[in-house]
């Protein structure tokens, strides 16, 4: 089983934005993003001494419904070169997951608090925002990710972000590349003995898209997919995770970069797509994210 978020676009300049595109609303409308959440455990990267190992594989389904709107895409190709850590991928096409629970709380929020202080402040509580910790996980289809720690909304406000590390404080997290048509698609990829900066196994994966695919046996034939694997347990030191992934909320979301004309001048229009938006689009805000339901994504 798994947890499906049909994600929406974003409105406040859609009439802006389908007359720069040369497309009408109702075209940016019919765009179709799918995002996929499976939790799974697997004993891959556990020793024999550890737990299994739980994480979060993000499948990400995008169809545009015009010729036009995928020529002016940008989607980079697959290079497995380009796997490792980088920053500002938002400034481009981008894939992105927001995580906020008790298992981040506990990792990212250093203060006396306990993690039921933490619950009993809730997302849902006043000034959800500034109580709340999170991670933001961003990864480019070309193969590079970052992933990002925020105590509060938006803090610490530096760019780029700060980087979120593994529990031994040195290492930055990580995610693993899988592809439909690799056996790595039912598990996490990674053999126990990648560098944690850069998988080598996921540097071998492919992904079964790389570019324009037109599918005639459909009406929507411009599909774009990506898949990955966010490790859960190395984020804590702390096993509050062993019976309980402690994600609590969740939000994927895509930002889609197509390339413009002005006249002889070149330039980029971003759509923003989430389950729910705030006014103006801010991926950010809590408010907006989803309850993460463990027993609908949970892998059977």
């Amino acid at each position: 089983m798994s947890q499906t978020f049909h994600l929406c676009l974003a409105t406040d300049t859609l009439a802006a934005d389908a007359q720069t595109l040369g497309v009408t609303i109702e075209d940016l409308e019919s765009i179709q993003v799918e995002v996929i959440v499976t939790l799974a455990q697997t004993n891959q990267i556990a020793r024999s001494t550890q737990q299994p190992e739980w994480y979060l594989q993000l499948d990400y389904h995008i169809t545009l419904p015009l010729k036009s709107l995928a020529a002016q895409l940008d989607w980079p190709t697959w290079q497995p070169t380009q796997v490792g850590f980088a920053d500002y991928l938002w400034e481009q096409t981008c894939l992105e997951c927001f995580l906020a629970g008790g298992l981040i709380n506990s990792r990212l929020i250093n203060n006396s608090a306990s993690i039921n202080d933490v619950n009993e402040i809730g997302i849902d509580g006043t000034d959800a925002n500034k109580t709340n910790a999170y991670i933001e996980v961003n990864a480019s289809p070309d193969g590079r990710y970052a992933l990002y720690e925020f105590t509060s909304y938006r803090n610490p406000a530096t760019l780029p972000p700060t980087p979120l590390l593994q529990a031994d404080g040195q290492t930055r997290a990580f995610i693993n590349w899988t592809a439909s048509h690799c056996p790595a698609s039912n598990g996490i990829a990674n053999n126990g003995t990648a560098n944690a900066e850069q998988n080598s196994l996921s540097a071998q994966i492919e992904p079964a898209i790389d570019s324009l695919t037109s599918n005639t046996s459909t009406a929507n034939p411009y599909l774009y997919e990506r898949s990955f694997a966010v490790p859960l347990s190395p984020l804590s030191n702390a096993k509050v995770f062993i019976n309980d992934t402690g994600i609590e909320y969740i939000h994927p979301c895509v930002i889609l970069s197509f390339a413009t004309t002005f006249g002889t001048r070149f330039g980029t229009t971003a759509l923003y797509f989430a389950p729910t938006h705030a006014s103006p689009p801010d991926f950010h805000n809590l408010q907006y994210w989803s309850v993460f339901d463990k027993q609908a994504a949970l892998a059977r």
